[in-house]
């Protein structure tokens, strides 16, 4: 089993839980169409996932012999390992709300007007392939080895979950550091003082260091979803929706750099 998929796998139970007391407390922010929906895109991600991370490990491998250093694994290497991929999230993170090529995949996860716990099952099995892993090979090349660098992508995305709920408010002193539903809710947001705001992952102290954080004001009621047309409740169209609205960009670009700029620039809705 790889060491990502077993993570996950492994405290699926403990997020089946959290969903089941948060939807008795608060139904009214679910949709059982939307929640399925959700679970199956789950379902069909970890299994794209799963194929592919199998299918470019012997890459990994291969590019950890050029490593700078070797690191063993040690409490001090754990740490700073988890902080460095916690900044490498906050890039892909980013990038995918600002280059149309990584928002293919990060719209998925964006494109339900809900915000509960199931939301965060809602991935898409693009990421292998718009090459979100790329973000995780500086890590590799520094000199972690390759399945202790996916465990703590595992990690970070179990973390996640924790962040996708309107039931739990300002939790105090942990808003300074730490990812927290708070902020989540602002980067889940469509309005426009919220929109491209708080990436972070687990830390959002990235986000306050590099002009990207937004606080909470309660004066603004967050409208969830995406900007532009919102696919249907199936995990065809969430997954595949914003693949024909760049294929129809790039087809009414003219020349190859207008087209280029439609690849890896900002997303515009259609």
């Amino acid at each position: 089993m790889i060491p990502v998929e077993f993570i996950l796998l492994g405290l699926s139970p403990v997020f089946l839980l959290c969903v089941v007391v948060e939807f008795r407390k608060a139904r009214q922010f679910y949709s059982v169409k939307d929640s399925v929906n959700n679970a199956l895109l789950a379902l069909l991600h970890q299994g794209t996932d799963a194929l592919v991370l199998l299918l470019l490990m012997p890459l990994f491998v291969w590019l950890h012999q050029y490593s700078l250093v070797d690191i063993k694994l040690t409490v001090s290497s754990l740490l700073a390992g988890f902080i460095l991929q916690d900044f490498l999230y906050y890039c892909f993170h980013r990038a995918s709300h600002n280059i149309h090529w990584f928002w293919l995949a990060h719209v998925v996860h964006h494109s339900s007007t809900r915000m509960n716990f199931t939301t965060a099952f809602r991935q898409s099995v693009l990421y292998p392939f718009v090459g979100m892993w790329l973000f995780w090979v500086p890590m590799i090349l520094i000199g972690f080895s390759p399945s202790l660098v996916f465990a703590i992508v595992a990690i970070n995305l179990a973390y996640q979950f924790f962040v996708h709920t309107q039931t739990i408010g300002n939790l105090g002193w942990v808003e300074r550091i730490f990812n927290t539903p708070t902020h989540h809710r602002i980067h889940h947001a469509t309005n426009e003082p919220y929109i491209d705001k708080n990436y972070g992952g687990v830390l959002i102290i990235w986000d306050r260091l590099f002009g990207t954080f937004a606080e909470e004001d309660k004066a603004i009621t967050i409208k969830y979803g995406i900007v532009g047309k919102t696919p249907n409740d199936n995990p065809l169209s969430a997954n595949f929706s914003q693949v024909g609205v760049l294929r129809e960009q790039l087809k009414q670009a003219k020349g190859a750099r207008a087209k280029l700029k439609r690849l890896v620039g900002y997303p515009v809705a259609d």
